[in-house]
């Protein structure tokens, strides 16, 4: 898997645009971000709400982290050497989008549990 895959993904998501911000990649819904892709696309970053982050940090800890100038933010960045197949990361992009996209999309997205 590689940052192509996280962007085919993220733009199958509904109503969702890329933009150039801090010389990156960042997908959004409704104007909120959901995913960045830094520079090395080695990892990607998605929201994740801060009691949340720190219980995978600390079960998966070579797949999910937060760099220190990301410590208060509710964002947490993922490995994806780590992932361990297309539909983990799916399930994780789609966790993120579901954070920021309105009601209205979230209850018209199809469920799969």
């Amino acid at each position: 898997m590689d940052s192509a895959d996280v962007r085919r993904i993220a733009l199958s998501l509904p109503e969702t645009v890329e933009k150039v911000a801090w010389e990156m990649p960042t997908f959004r819904v409704a104007g909120k971000m959901f995913l960045t892709i830094p520079d090395d696309e080695t990892s990607f970053a998605v929201r994740c709400p801060k009691h949340e982050r720190k219980e995978l940090i600390a079960a998966e800890p070579a797949k999910f982290w937060v760099p220190p100038h990301e410590a208060g933010s509710a964002w947490v960045r993922v490995r994806l050497a780590a992932l361990e197949d297309i539909d983990e990361l799916r399930d994780i992009l789609v966790d993120s989008w579901k954070q920021a996209a309105p009601t209205r999309l979230v209850d018209a997205f199809p469920r799969t549990d």
